[in-house]
């Protein structure tokens, strides 16, 4: 039987958007690069892990799945097929949170509030 590992995100620039989702989303933080991850970066021509090409969104300990952004180079150009559903005890609260971190709001329905985050990509807030 299949697992959840990690949620993939394409995206422009996958340190910025990891930054952001890491602030939405409680218990994650951005994998630390340790000597050896500095190393692999290196070894691909990269001096600062702000060009990374890859991030990785760690949850706390015994939370799944994973974020990891991965940079491509095409622009988003349609609407999602799958998105995050986000859910919070004050929808109104959270939606003005997030839209001070950066996200954009997209439309209000009676149940939930579709947001996208800085690269465009759409998620949901509800109770």
């Amino acid at each position: 039987m299949a697992r959840l590992r990690d949620v993939v995100i394409d995206c422009h620039h996958p340190a910025s958007l990891a930054r952001f989702w890491a602030e939405v989303l409680d218990g994650y933080t951005i994998a630390p690069y340790d000597e050896e991850e500095l190393a692999r970066l290196r070894a691909l021509g990269i001096d600062d892990p702000e060009d990374d090409p890859s991030v990785l969104l760690e949850p706390a300990p015994g939370v799944r799945p994973r974020f990891f952004f991965q940079q491509v180079p095409e622009a988003k150009s349609v609407k999602n097929r799958m998105h995050i559903d986000l859910s919070a005890d004050d929808v109104t609260l959270e939606v003005d949170r997030l839209t001070g971190l950066g996200a954009r709001l997209i439309e209000r329905y009676d149940e939930h509030v579709l947001l996208a985050d800085p690269e465009g990509n759409e998620f949901c807030v509800m109770l």
